[in-house]
Protein backbone atom coordinates (compact mmCIF):
# COMPACT_ATOMS: atom_id res chain seq x y z
CA UNK A 1 0.00 0.00 0.00
CA UNK A 2 1.47 3.38 -1.02
CA UNK A 3 0.81 6.76 0.54
CA UNK A 4 -1.16 9.12 -1.70
CA UNK A 5 -1.15 12.36 0.31
CA UNK A 6 1.77 14.80 0.15
CA UNK A 7 4.08 14.42 3.14
CA UNK A 8 6.94 16.61 4.26
CA UNK A 9 8.90 17.43 7.40
CA UNK A 10 8.70 20.75 9.22
CA UNK A 11 11.24 22.40 11.49
CA UNK A 12 10.58 22.95 15.19
CA UNK A 13 10.86 26.71 14.60
CA UNK A 14 8.09 26.60 11.98
CA UNK A 15 5.89 24.37 14.19
CA UNK A 16 6.27 26.74 17.13
CA UNK A 17 4.77 29.49 14.93
CA UNK A 18 1.64 27.32 14.94
CA UNK A 19 1.38 27.07 18.74
CA UNK A 20 -0.88 29.40 20.74
CA UNK A 21 -0.82 29.45 24.51
CA UNK A 22 -4.06 30.73 26.05
CA UNK A 23 -2.14 32.77 28.63
CA UNK A 24 -0.41 34.68 25.80
CA UNK A 25 -3.51 35.47 23.71
CA UNK A 26 -4.46 39.09 23.18
CA UNK A 27 -8.22 39.53 23.28
CA UNK A 28 -10.39 42.39 22.14
CA UNK A 29 -13.65 43.72 23.52
CA UNK A 30 -14.31 46.06 20.60
CA UNK A 31 -14.66 46.28 16.86
CA UNK A 32 -18.15 44.78 16.46
CA UNK A 33 -21.41 46.73 16.06
CA UNK A 34 -22.72 45.44 19.41
CA UNK A 35 -19.45 45.80 21.37
CA UNK A 36 -20.70 48.74 23.44
CA UNK A 37 -24.09 47.18 24.28
CA UNK A 38 -24.06 46.20 28.00
CA UNK A 39 -25.70 42.82 27.28
CA UNK A 40 -23.06 42.03 24.65
CA UNK A 41 -19.91 42.81 26.64
CA UNK A 42 -17.34 40.10 26.01
CA UNK A 43 -13.73 39.56 25.06
CA UNK A 44 -12.92 37.70 21.84
CA UNK A 45 -9.65 35.88 21.25
CA UNK A 46 -8.54 35.23 17.66
CA UNK A 47 -6.49 32.05 17.86
CA UNK A 48 -6.38 30.74 14.28
CA UNK A 49 -7.10 32.73 11.14
CA UNK A 50 -9.92 35.30 11.03
CA UNK A 51 -8.56 37.52 8.32
CA UNK A 52 -10.75 40.59 7.73
CA UNK A 53 -13.42 39.72 5.14
CA UNK A 54 -13.86 41.59 1.87
CA UNK A 55 -16.76 44.04 1.64
CA UNK A 56 -17.11 44.63 5.37
CA UNK A 57 -18.50 47.64 7.21
CA UNK A 58 -21.63 48.49 9.20
CA UNK A 59 -23.46 45.29 10.07
CA UNK A 60 -21.02 43.14 8.03
CA UNK A 61 -17.72 42.39 9.75
CA UNK A 62 -15.24 39.72 10.74
CA UNK A 63 -16.82 37.34 13.28
CA UNK A 64 -14.28 38.57 15.86
CA UNK A 65 -14.43 42.24 14.86
CA UNK A 66 -11.91 44.48 13.18
CA UNK A 67 -9.53 44.70 16.13
CA UNK A 68 -9.29 40.99 16.98
CA UNK A 69 -9.11 40.09 13.27
CA UNK A 70 -5.62 41.60 13.32
CA UNK A 71 -4.56 39.72 16.48
CA UNK A 72 -4.45 36.13 15.21
CA UNK A 73 -2.09 34.07 17.34
CA UNK A 74 -1.65 31.57 14.50
CA UNK A 75 -1.78 33.47 11.22
CA UNK A 76 -2.88 30.82 8.76
CA UNK A 77 -5.65 30.51 6.19
CA UNK A 78 -6.40 26.82 5.89
CA UNK A 79 -10.18 26.73 5.58
CA UNK A 80 -11.29 27.37 9.18
CA UNK A 81 -10.94 29.84 12.03
CA UNK A 82 -10.89 29.23 15.78
CA UNK A 83 -11.38 31.60 18.68
CA UNK A 84 -12.60 31.95 22.25
CA UNK A 85 -15.16 34.17 23.88
CA UNK A 86 -14.87 35.09 27.56
CA UNK A 87 -17.96 36.67 29.15
CA UNK A 88 -19.79 37.12 32.43
CA UNK A 89 -23.27 35.59 32.92
CA UNK A 90 -25.96 37.38 30.94
CA UNK A 91 -23.50 38.48 28.25
CA UNK A 92 -23.00 37.41 24.66
CA UNK A 93 -23.33 38.78 21.13
CA UNK A 94 -26.62 39.93 19.71
CA UNK A 95 -28.42 37.93 17.01
CA UNK A 96 -26.21 37.56 13.93
CA UNK A 97 -25.59 35.38 10.90
CA UNK A 98 -22.56 33.96 9.08
CA UNK A 99 -21.93 33.01 5.47
CA UNK A 100 -20.25 29.80 6.68
CA UNK A 101 -20.72 27.16 9.39
CA UNK A 102 -20.19 28.19 13.03
CA UNK A 103 -19.67 25.63 15.78
CA UNK A 104 -19.75 26.38 19.54
CA UNK A 105 -18.01 24.34 22.25
CA UNK A 106 -18.22 25.58 25.86
CA UNK A 107 -14.93 25.15 27.72
CA UNK A 108 -16.31 26.34 31.06
CA UNK A 109 -19.74 27.30 32.37
CA UNK A 110 -23.14 26.95 30.72
CA UNK A 111 -23.87 28.67 27.43
CA UNK A 112 -27.25 29.22 25.77
CA UNK A 113 -27.09 28.91 22.00
CA UNK A 114 -30.14 30.45 20.32
CA UNK A 115 -31.36 30.50 16.73
CA UNK A 116 -34.35 31.54 14.66
CA UNK A 117 -36.54 28.65 13.51
CA UNK A 118 -38.48 28.39 10.24
CA UNK A 119 -41.23 30.74 11.52
CA UNK A 120 -38.77 33.30 12.88
CA UNK A 121 -39.30 32.34 16.53
CA UNK A 122 -36.19 32.05 18.71
CA UNK A 123 -35.33 28.65 20.15
CA UNK A 124 -32.32 27.64 22.23
CA UNK A 125 -30.28 24.80 23.66
CA UNK A 126 -28.13 25.09 26.80
CA UNK A 127 -24.68 23.49 26.59
CA UNK A 128 -22.15 22.56 29.26
CA UNK A 129 -18.40 22.00 28.97
CA UNK A 130 -17.36 20.04 25.86
CA UNK A 131 -20.92 19.88 24.43
CA UNK A 132 -21.13 20.97 20.78
CA UNK A 133 -23.67 22.72 18.55
CA UNK A 134 -23.02 23.44 14.88
CA UNK A 135 -25.00 26.14 13.02
CA UNK A 136 -25.25 25.99 9.22
CA UNK A 137 -24.63 29.10 7.11
CA UNK A 138 -27.61 31.45 6.89
CA UNK A 139 -29.18 30.68 10.29
CA UNK A 140 -29.42 33.70 12.62
CA UNK A 141 -27.85 32.75 15.96
CA UNK A 142 -26.37 34.05 19.18
CA UNK A 143 -24.77 32.68 22.33
CA UNK A 144 -24.96 33.85 25.92
CA UNK A 145 -23.26 32.81 29.15
CA UNK A 146 -26.07 31.55 31.43
CA UNK A 147 -23.86 30.04 34.13
CA UNK A 148 -25.53 30.09 37.57
CA UNK A 149 -23.69 31.42 40.59
CA UNK A 150 -21.23 34.29 40.80
CA UNK A 151 -22.35 37.05 38.36
CA UNK A 152 -18.75 38.28 38.10
CA UNK A 153 -17.21 34.92 37.12
CA UNK A 154 -16.46 34.69 33.42
CA UNK A 155 -16.87 31.50 31.40
CA UNK A 156 -15.14 30.55 28.15
CA UNK A 157 -16.71 29.36 24.89
CA UNK A 158 -14.71 28.10 21.89
CA UNK A 159 -16.00 28.81 18.41
CA UNK A 160 -14.90 27.38 15.08
CA UNK A 161 -16.00 29.11 11.89
CA UNK A 162 -15.43 27.70 8.41
CA UNK A 163 -13.70 29.60 5.63
CA UNK A 164 -10.61 31.79 5.27
CA UNK A 165 -12.38 35.19 5.49
CA UNK A 166 -15.86 34.46 6.89
CA UNK A 167 -18.34 37.28 7.24
CA UNK A 168 -20.65 38.00 10.13
CA UNK A 169 -23.75 40.14 9.77
CA UNK A 170 -25.95 41.36 12.60
CA UNK A 171 -29.69 41.01 11.98
CA UNK A 172 -31.70 44.11 11.08
CA UNK A 173 -33.42 43.89 14.47
CA UNK A 174 -30.08 43.79 16.31
CA UNK A 175 -28.73 46.72 14.29
CA UNK A 176 -31.88 48.75 15.01
CA UNK A 177 -31.53 48.04 18.75
CA UNK A 178 -27.86 49.06 18.63
CA UNK A 179 -28.66 52.29 16.78
CA UNK A 180 -31.56 53.12 19.14
CA UNK A 181 -29.19 52.66 22.10
CA UNK A 182 -26.93 55.28 20.49
CA UNK A 183 -23.82 53.12 20.50
CA UNK A 184 -23.42 52.88 16.72
CA UNK A 185 -23.76 55.55 14.08
CA UNK A 186 -25.76 54.27 11.10
CA UNK A 187 -23.68 53.76 7.96
CA UNK A 188 -24.55 56.32 5.23
CA UNK A 189 -26.74 54.88 2.45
Amino acid sequence: MAETLNRFGVSRQKMLQRVARFSDLQGSDGGLPDSRMPSAERKLYNVIGFQPPKNSGGAVTSPVGDVAAKLAAIKISEGFNLGYCRAKPGRGPMMHNHDTNETFIPMTGTWRCSWENEEGAVEHVDLGPLDVVSFPPGVARRFENVTAGNPEEEAILMFVIAGDGPRAEFTDEAMQEIQEAGVLTPRPA
